[in-house]
């Protein structure tokens, strides 16, 4: 074995079809003597595309399904990139941790509904973030001390309905969600966006992998998206991570970490006129993210019946059968009428149960 073969990551990449999955295997066919696939799963919505994949890169093992993608998780690798969209990449993210491996995740709804079922399982480390904006942190706090730290800015596109009121959001369209001004996702991430529940959804995510308290996070209206976030510190100084709006520069600092990947992407063009524009979060027109504060405050089963209302709220918008501004309406509803359980000790079950009371609940109030 050559030293560059010795070298090499040996990469589980679950979501293989989706937007992340898809993003890191061009990181892989870019970089050969960085990494190997040994690992591919995919949810099955793109039989097709996921044949090809397995065919490419002949992984030791594949397959469909959450299940599939818990026993890959598991498998010896270097890194496992949990990819998957929604509370589904649970058991996965439970699996990679419990086997060891090196998490990157992108799958922020597993983190945010396990919260400290999560991280007591995840060594120092072991957990690296995926999403921009944490990889962004992530990345600016390198520079000093957690103690160092007064705040996290966390950057909002502000989506597609940045200026609106909520009266003015009534009418939005599926296709008008869809249409995100300067990223390129998946829809269910893409809408998430446009409500601004991503947002607040990162909001938990910050807290639980920096330790940082709710009321030293905060969210800023960035439209350019070339600032991911930024990290203030004690002294005054402040220190931002800008990328063009791609997401291959954190999945390849993801597969990576900590070292970088040369030439993932191109860097911003200072040769050009640059203008950065900060603006204040409108919560009355998109309250998404105070509904996540007070999720995340209260701890517990919240933030899990947070995202779970989210995710069937979301899924019948895309049917036609809720109106945008419905979809925040419902996870506030849903929130409101959740019995907080009050257990110390969060197990598994007790998450599950609440997602699932969450999504019944939701669906109840849809009507589905």
């Amino acid at each position: 074995m050559s030293d560059s073969e010795a070298s090499r990551r040996d990469v589980v990449v679950l979501g293989s079809t989706g937007s992340v999955g898809t993003q890191a295997l061009d990181i892989v066919r870019a970089s050969p003597e960085r990494f190997r696939v040994v690992g591919l799963t995919a949810g099955g919505g793109n039989r097709e595309l996921f044949d090809a994949q397995v065919a490419e890169f002949a992984p030791a093992f594949s397959g469909l399904g959450a299940e599939a993608s818990a026993e890959a998780a598991a498998q010896a690798c270097d890194v496992v990139l949990n990819g998957i969209t929604g509370a589904v990449g649970l058991g996965a993210t439970l699996a990679a941790l419990d086997a060891g491996n090196t998490l990157a995740l992108a799958n922020k709804e597993s983190l945010i509904m396990g919260g400290p079922l999560v991280l007591e399982r995840a060594k120092p480390g072991q957990i690296v973030p995926v999403d921009s904006e944490h990889s962004a942190l992530a990345q600016c706090l390198r520079a000093g001390a957690t103690e160092e730290v007064r705040r996290l800015v966390l950057t909002a596109s502000g989506g597609p309905f940045r200026g609106r009121s909520r009266d003015e959001l009534l009418g939005v369209t599926l296709d008008q969600a869809l249409a995100h001004p300067t990223w390129d996702m998946g829809p269910v991430v893409t809408i998430n966006s446009a409500t601004l529940l991503n947002k607040g959804l990162e909001v938990i995510e910050a807290h639980l992998l920096f330790g940082i308290p709710f009321d030293r996070i905060d969210v800023v209206v960035h439209p350019t998206s070339v600032v991911h976030s930024l990290v203030e510190f004690v002294d005054g100084s402040t220190l931002a991570q800008a990328s063009p709006p791609t997401m291959l520069i954190p999945i390849a600092l993801g597969l990576s970490w900590p070292d970088r990947v040369p030439d993932t992407a191109p860097p911003v063009d200072w040769s050009q006129v640059n203008t950065w524009e900060f603006l204040p979060l409108d919560d009355e027109a998109f309250p998404a993210v105070r509904l996540a504060r007070a999720a995340g405050e209260a701890g517990s089963t919240a933030p899990a019946v947070y995202n779970a209302a989210n995710e069937v709220a979301v899924e019948a918008f895309r049917k036609g059968r809720l109106g945008f501004v419905e979809i925040i309406d419902t996870v506030a509803h849903v929130l409101g009428s959740h019995d907080v359980l009050s257990r110390q000790a969060l197990t598994l079950d007790d998450v599950l149960a609440a997602d699932a009371w969450a999504r019944g609940e939701a669906a109840r109030l849809i009507g589905a």
